[in-house]
């Protein structure tokens, strides 16, 4: 391997969720029922023993009392470790590439064309609105042989969303997929990286696996290609799952990534990493 070319391992850590596109209204919440206040009681002759007695809490707080704390992403990460995934075995030099926010017709064409000059094989996170309207290249994506996973259909912030709303992003890109690829994914990538502790269960109970990242390139931020270059040289180790984009806002410019992945994939692959897709960094199945 050569001395030059050897990647320098970073802190690991929870990657922070980058807004790659701007955050869409999410709908009203519906107001709660209003409580109404129980009719008081009268007085009983034993007033002055019951004024001395402490209050006892009434029957409503104790429903407060069983509502555990917000857990943060690392709190889940550790808490459900067959549910969340940030990054497969250190063990081997094995990386998975993944793009989010896709399809488009700008910029995943062009990283569909670096990927198959290279021969490699990526997993891309894709919304189900935008599969809609680009069908064709979602079945590029699948006939180059890359993976395909759920990542909401309008890029919603899943924990503001009702339970129902949150199933729904989930199942319709689902249904959308099944029928462009034939396949329903397994995996899933909340946008921006959030999910709360509810939303993880579901997860689990529907045998889907949720995949973030321990790699961030930022190439949402409109990096120049040495930019780019320069976050994910310096943060991947084996086992690492990179966080790229292949379409994003009008007003984003991912010319950077382009340009970057074809001298990524060469330096990575000098130092001695192999690229594979996420289901098999993971050793599982890329549909459920």
């Amino acid at each position: 391997m050569p001395q030059s070319l050897v990647v320098t391992p970073a802190p690991q850590s929870v990657a922070t969720p980058a807004a790659t596109i701007p955050p869409r209204p999410t709908p009203t919440p519906v107001p709660k029922a209003s409580v109404q206040p129980k009719a008081s009681t009268k007085r009983t002759a034993q007033t002055s023993e019951s004024a001395k007695r402490p209050s006892v809490p009434v029957q409503k707080n104790q429903g407060h009392a069983r509502i555990q704390k917000k857990l943060t992403l690392s709190q889940l990460v550790a808490k459900y470790p067959d549910t969340f995934k940030l990054r497969g075995s250190g063990l081997e030099k094995k990386i998975a590439l993944t793009f989010d926010d896709g399809p488009d017709t700008r910029f995943t064409p062009k990283v569909l064309d670096v990927l198959k000059s290279h021969q490699v094989k990526a997993t891309f996170f894709v919304l189900g609105s935008l599969a809609n309207t680009h069908p064709d290249v979602i079945k590029r994506i699948a006939q180059e042989g890359h993976v395909i996973g759920n990542h909401s259909f309008s890029h919603a912030n899943l924990p503001k969303l009702s339970v129902n709303q949150f199933q729904n992003q989930i199942v319709h890109t689902e249904n959308v997929l099944q029928g462009l690829i034939g396949y329903a994914p397994k995996l899933v990538r909340p946008p921006y990286g959030a999910i709360n502790e509810e939303q993880v269960r579901w997860i689990a109970d529907h045998h889907y696996l949720i995949v973030n990242w321990n790699v961030d390139s930022l190439d949402w931020k409109s990096l120049s290609a040495a930019q780019v270059l320069q976050n994910v040289l310096h943060q991947t180790r084996p086992g690492s799952i990179i966080l790229q984009h292949s379409g994003g806002a009008e007003s984003q410019d991912l010319s950077g990534t382009v340009q970057a992945l074809s001298p990524l994939i060469t330096k990575l692959k000098a130092a001695g990493y192999t690229f594979v897709t996420v289901p098999e960094l993971l050793h599982v199945e890329k549909s459920k």
